[in-house]
This record gives structure tokens, C-alpha cells and sequence, in this order.
């Protein structure tokens, strides 16, 4: 029987009964995410506190109630180690284990020790157990984010191997953290993430009829219109956020759904609206499992079945109802009007801190719930569907939204990796971030302001440069400082990519969209910034200093120069995870590239061991464009006559006496110089300047060139280090 949502305000009063709706699709045809869309509808539960509308199921005219399909997972001897490291002291040298060869001040740690159990569609397990008993790590072994080979057991779903890139695409995996941006209404994060999940040949108002269908379906419709919110602004409260963060990751209605912890941080009724949202989910035909602390009364009752774990051993497993028989035959009853998860975690507890620990209850466990297979042997639910079969005929039902069922065809083929093209992905991107970044105007003023600040300080310092000797130094000291300016301006840029990480990460894990379809749209979205920032930086500087030659050429190379800078930033936000530790390493080594850049020592005075440095410097690309785009004049006189002296100890003697030196030198020279004599060009302060590798517009592609580069190394450094699996 189809189960979606929708508005039923229309009812007079909440009923139990089958409301008969018309007819939506051909008897004989299942129906399309559209009829889904359509045959839905919401009853108000009146239950104090619980404000979430009850999944109800409706009978559909025209719609012929579909055959069960059955989801099996089942997991067998799941187990995971690590290695610890011991102190190692000087009274005791390592010495060999005879078991392993390890040296004794390694050994291995057992987190998750011949882990097994059973979950089906419809229902909702529950891992629990005091803090570090492995709850988090059974989670991530089970959605397949842990390094391969890591984990050894077998997981299987309806008896058939899961494969990675199968689990990506039928499951879901919520993290503990909310992870959502702080500037978006509910409406627009689900609506991206259903523009993401969902394929391009599904219509913008079958995307909107779901994100609306799923607003009700997670009680949000209130909260809508509001902001998710962060520290500095005020948004929704943090059920609301968690089932927001719940709604991202089931948008496309996945078969398989894990949660770390979701009612971590709530209130208890909070807590239970949650747990009531996921019930839901269960009942529209997926598994859900879960990791929680400690569940109240309320929520123990949504919950099907349940696996404690402690110090990585399972000491039971089965549904919440079993819990007092399973005590009392170990001779510890729970005493009536008493929490049943309270009592056994207490329990629990109390023999992790006995001699003998756990071992009793563990050993027990597997004796008791041996014999009760046995009891329940006739009782017997085989599955005559295959993997192929039930994930076919989940996505007729509606399941899976992006996929398309082909006949035939291998489970892992019957649905696409991603749901939409690189260039869709690009586009949904790219207006997700404009749409936050534009909500946070001040991020872009700050940097505006510090561009306009330094550009101002730099047009006063150097008001209107003369074309003297000391002009010329002076115009060498403004070029080197500016182009160093652009690369130290673009370090904000490094808590960007840093905030967004376990978003992107998040997303990617399961194919929400390409990486390279977020390195592109990054760098999309920082273009139009950048060329505002550049156009204002030239416009404030240059007629004000009175700088020669092109402007536009020097509008260009400064765009560049923050391309190139942002792309490095860029990169190193995709390597360096700490803002503090970005920071002093982009500020050490934009340090270095001044340093080798040509201007406080000639490339030709740089050491032969240094001068490998010197052409991976950023600085001395811009730096020696702006130089040849300043003195590539060749007509145009820097030095005359008496000039010569400046600079010099002669430069202060009086000018008769500089006159007759001048005229001393040409005597001896055989050259007349007179104080109209050109004695320097442009060219000539370039080749002093060591100037002479490429044209400025050479250098202008190189700099281009830095940034894709960079961009590269962003894409490869998310490919290889953003896995989101453990160790």
C-alpha cells in the first residue's frame, strides 16, 4: 500500500479509516512518483508534544496495493581492530610477541569482536550501549565507511554481497553533527538536495510536490520559511535541525538508512519526534538503523528491535519486548515501572566494572538466543525476491527516485551512480553557494574593505611617482608590495572550503554529485569577487600613483594574481584541516615566494641551489609583468645627464660641480652626455631588474596557469584525502 504525504486539512477530524481518493493510475500500471505525489495524506496525532503528522497509509483508487517486497540485511562476525601504540620505557625493551611479532609496545585493540544480527524493511534497530562500547564504529562498519579490508565478516543484503557503489546509491548515512548551511531556509536545503538526489527528467514541480510531501512528512512545515541558522544567527531549533539533516539524506527515499546518534544533544520530546519521523520512514518500505545513548520510555516503544553492545561484544539482540524475559532468565529481572534500557545499561555497567566483566552476560547471550532460534525455527519468513528483483520492484513503488529499472539488468546497474550530468550538478552548486554567500554580505565587504584600505594607503603613500631615479625605486617597492598584497588578501579565503569539508564530504559519500563538479563551481562562484576586488584595486592605484602602460593589462594581471592566489589557498584548505595551521603555513610560504620573487635580490644574484625556488614563486610572475608593463617603453627616458648621480654619495654635491663631472666623464667616455643626455630606458631597468625570461603577457599566462594548477592539486586532494571512511 503506497504511504506518502500530504496536506489533509480538508478532513473534518482525524480517522483511522481508508479515505478513498480518485483515481490517479491505470489499474494495471504502477504508480509514477508523480501519482506517489498525489495519493498522500496526513492525520494530526493528538498526543501531547508530538506536533509531526502520522505516516498514514491511504487506500488509492486505482492504485492496486503492491506485493510486499522484502529487504533483508544481514551481518555476520563483524569484526575490527586497531593497533596501540604502548609507552615505551628504557627499564623495558621491546621485545617480540610470540604470537604476532609485534613488539610489545604494540598491540591490538578490539573494537567490534564477532558482531551479528538481522535487520528488515519496516523496521527500526537500535545499537546502544554505554559510550565506547563501539556503537559509532558497528554504524560506519555496516554503510561501508571504513578503509577496505579493515572490517572483517560479511554483509549481505537479501543473501547477496553488497558492493560499494550499489550501497552508495540505495543508502543514506546522517552524521551525529548537523551539517547544513547556516543561510538557508528548510525549504531551500531540502530543495538542493533534492535537485541534487533526484534526476534532471524528473520536472521542477514533481521536485517541489516531494521537498513539500517531505516538510510534512518531518513535521517542518512551520519552520519552513526559516533560516537553519548558526551562532551568529538566529534559526531553527535543533529537532528541527536534526530533522532537517534527516531530510537531505532521504530525499530520494533510500532503501537503507544509518544514523549516528540522532537524538544526541535533544530534548526528550525532540528526541521522540525524531524517532517518530524515522519510524515513518521505516514503514514506507526502508531499513533503518541507528545508534542511540539511552532512549526514553516514548521512543523504546517506536523501536523494533535492539543490539547492546559492550566494550565491542553483543550482549543482546532482539526487540525491546523480549528485554524482561531476557533478564530474568539471567536472574536479573527488571523490576516493573522501571526504564528497561535504563536498568540494562545499568546492569551492563556493573559487570564491565567486575573482575570478570561482560563474559557472563555475552556467553549467556549467545546460548539464549540459540535456543531461541531454535523455537522459532518453524516460524520461518523466506524471501523469494532476489537483490535484483526487490530493488526493481522498489523503484516501481517509488523507492530510489533517481534510479530507472531496466529489465534484465545487474543491481548495480539499475541505479545511476550520480542522478544528474556534471554541468547540472555545476549549476545547483554554484547557486547554492551565491545563495548563501548572499545572505552574508559582510564576508565580501570585510575583504572589499581591507582591498580598498590598502589600496588607498598605497595611492598616498606613492602619490604620483616622477620618473627620477628615485622614482624608478620607488615604483619597484609599490609593485613588489601590491603583487604580494593580492596573494596575503586571498588567505581569508581559507576557512571557506574549511567550513563547507564535512558538508562536501557528506554529500559525496554517497554521489550526491562529482567532485569535480564542486571544484569547478568553486571556482566559478570566486571569479566574479575576484574581478571586483581587481577592478577596484587598479582603479584606486593607478592614476593615482601615475603608473605607465596599459591599464587594462594591469586590471588583468592583478585578476590573475588573485586567481592564482585564491587557487593556492584553495588547495591548501583542501590538505590543511585546522584554520590555525592554514593560516601559519600560508603566511610562511607566500613569505618565501616575495622572497624569491626578483625584487629584494636579482635572479642573477640568487644562489644556483635557491634558483628552482625563484620559478615556483607566484610573486615573480605578476611582479615582472607589472615591471615590463611599466617600463616596456622604449622611448621614454628614466635617467638624464646629471641624473646619474643619484642614489650615489655624489648625489648631494652642488650642480656646477655635477656638470663638470659630467663633463669629465664624457671626455673620458669619448661620448657627449649633456643634462638632456638619455642615460637609462626602460629596457635598461629591466635587464638591471633581471627581467628578461618572458613577455609581460607570458608572464600572464603563467600566472593563469598557477591557478588551474592549483585547482588541479584541489581536485586530487578531495579525490585522495576526503574519503569520509576511518582508518
Amino acid at each position: 500500500m503506497s504511504r506518502v504525504v500530504a496536506d489533509n486539512s480538508y478532513l473534518p477530524s482525524p480517522s483511522r479509516d481508508n479515505i478513498p481518493l480518485r483515481e490517479v493510475a491505470g489499474a494495471d500500471s504502477s504508480p509514477t512518483l508523480g501519482h506517489l505525489l498525489k495519493c498522500v495524506g496526513d492525520l494530526q496525532k493528538e498526543v501531547a508534544g508530538d506536533e509531526t503528522p502520522v505516516h498514514q497509509a491511504l487506500a488509492i483508487s486505482g492504485c492496486p496495493e503492491p506485493r510486499s517486497i522484502p529487504f533483508v540485511l544481514s551481518f555476520t562476525n563483524i569484526t575490527y581492530s586497531i593497533k596501540v601504540r604502548r609507552k615505551f620505557t628504557l627499564r623495558r625493551r621491546a621485545a617480540a610477541d610470540p604470537e604476532s611479532g609485534e613488539p610489545a609496545f604494540s598491540s591490538t585493540k578490539t573494537i567490534l569482536n564477532d558482531i551479528s544480527g538481522e535487520a528488515r524493511d519496516g523496521e527500526i534497530m537500535a545499537v546502544m550501549g554505554a559510550s565506547g562500547s563501539g556503537k559509532s564504529t558497528l554504524i560506519d562498519a555496516l554503510a561501508n565507511r571504513m578503509a577496505k579490508g579493515s572490517v572483517k565478516g560479511e554483509i549481505t543484503l537479501n543473501g547477496e554481497q553488497l558492493e560499494s557503489r550499489l550501497l552508495k546509491v540505495i543508502s543514506a548515512y546522517v552524521m551525529q553533527d548537523d551539517l547544513l548551511f547556516p543561510m538557508l531556509t528548510v525549504e531551500e536545503t531540502l530543495m538542493f538536495a533534492a535537485e541534487f538526489r533526484l534526476p534532471r527528467t524528473l520536472s521542477k514541480s514533481k521536485k517541489k510536490l516531494r521537498v513539500q510531501a517531505l516538510i510534512d512528512q518531518l513535521g517542518l512545515r512551520n519552520a519552513a520559511n526559516t533560516v537553519i541558522g548558526d551562532e551568529g544567527h538566529r534559526g531553527v531549533s535543533g529537532g528541527e535541525r536534526r530533522r532537517v539533516s534527516i531530510g537531505t539524506d532521504i530525499i530520494h527515499d533510500p532503501i537503507l538508512l544509518f544514523l549516528d546518534e540522532p537524538t544526541s544533544g535533544l530534548d526528550s520530546t525532540s528526541a521522540y519526534m525524531v524517532v517518530k519521523v524515522l519510524q515513518r520512514i521505516a514503514q514506507s518500505g526502508s531499513i533503518v538503523i541507528m545508534s542511540i545513548h539511552q532512549p526514553s520510555y516514548r521512543i523504546l516503544g517506536l523501536l523494533d528491535k535492539m543490539i547492546f553492545l559492550s566494550r565491542g561484544q553483543t550482549v543482546y539482540s532482539g526487540s525491546p519486548s523480549n528485554l524482561p524475559v531476557f533478564f530474568s532468565d539471567f536472574k536479573h529481572p527488571i523490576p516493573e515501572n522501571e526504564n528497561r534500557t535504563e536498568f540494562a545499561l545499568d546492569i551492563i555497567r556493573e559487570l564491565e566494572g567486575s573482575p570478570g566483566g561482560t563474559k557472563t552476560l555475552v556467553e549467556f547471550n549467545k546460548s539464549w538466543q540459540a535456543l531461541k532460534r531454535g523455537n522459532d525455527a518453524v516460524q520461518t519468513n523466506g524471501l523469494n525476491l532476489s537483490l535484483k528483483e526487490a530493488i526493481s520492484a522498489s523503484i516501481s513503488k517509488g523507492k530510489l527516485v533517481s534510479g530507472s529499472a531496466a529489465a534484465g539488468a545487474a543491481p548495480t546497474s539499475l541505479v545511476p551512480t550520480f542522478a544528474n550530468p556534471l554541468w547540472i550538478e555545476m549549476a545547483v552548486l554554484s547557486k547554492r553557494s551565491v545563495t548563501n554567500s548572499r545572505r552574508m554580505p559582510e564576508l565580501f565587504g570585510v575583504r572589499l574593505g581591507a582591498v580598498m584600505v590598502t589600496g588607498f594607503i598605497l595611492a598616498t603613500m606613492y602619490w604620483r611617482l616622477d620618473n627620477s631615479p628615485k622614482g624608478v625605486q620607488e615604483r619597484l617597492g609599490f609593485f613588489a608590495f601590491a603583487m604580494s598584497t593580492m596573494f596575503y588578501t586571498c588567505a581569508d579565503a581559507l576557512p571557506v572550503f574549511l567550513q563547507e569539508r564535512y558538508i562536501f564530504m557528506r554529500e559525496t559519500a554517497y554521489n550526491a554529485y562529482r567532485r569535480s563538479s564542486y571544484v569547478v563551481s568553486h571556482a566559478l562562484v570566486s571569479l566574479p569577487s575576484l574581478l571586483f576586488l581587481s577592478l577596484a584595486f587598479s582603479a584606486t592605484t593607478f592614476w593615482a600613483v601615475g603608473l605607465d602602460g596599459s591599464f587594462m593589462f594591469y586590471l588583468l594581471i592583478i585578476f590573475a594574481s588573485f586567481w592564482s592566489g585564491s587557487s593556492f589557498v584553495t588547495f591548501l584548505s583542501g590538505v590543511v584541516p585546522h584554520v590555525m595551521l592554514g593560516y601559519t603555513i600560508v603566511v610562511a610560504i607566500l613569505a618565501y615566494f616575495l622572497l624569491f620573487s626578483g625584487f629584494f635580490i636579482n635572479r642573477d644574484r640568487i644562489p644556483g641551489y635557491w634558483i628552482w625556488f625563484h620559478y615556483l614563486s607566484l610573486v615573480k610572475y605578476p611582479y615582472e609583468a607589472v615591471l615590463q608593463n611599466e617600463f616596456e617603453d622604449p622611448v621614454k627616458c628614466f635617467v638624464r645627464g646629471v641624473q646619474i648621480f643619484d642614489n650615489t654619495p655624489l648625489a648631494s654635491v652642488p650642480a656646477d660641480l655635477k656638470g663638470k663631472l659630467l663633463d669629465s666623464l664624457s671626455s673620458s667616455l669619448g661620448i657627449k652626455i649633456t643634462s638632456s643626455t638619455c642615460v637609462t630606458t626602460g629596457a635598461d631597468i629591466l635587464q638591471q631588474q633581471g627581467v628578461t625570461d618572458l613577455t609581460k603577457m607570458g608572464c600572464l599566462w603563467v600566472t593563469i596557469a598557477w591557478g588551474f594548477f592549483f585547482r588541479i592539486l584541489f581536485y586530487l586532494s578531495l579525490l585522495f584525502g576526503s574519503k569520509n571512511k576511518r582508518a
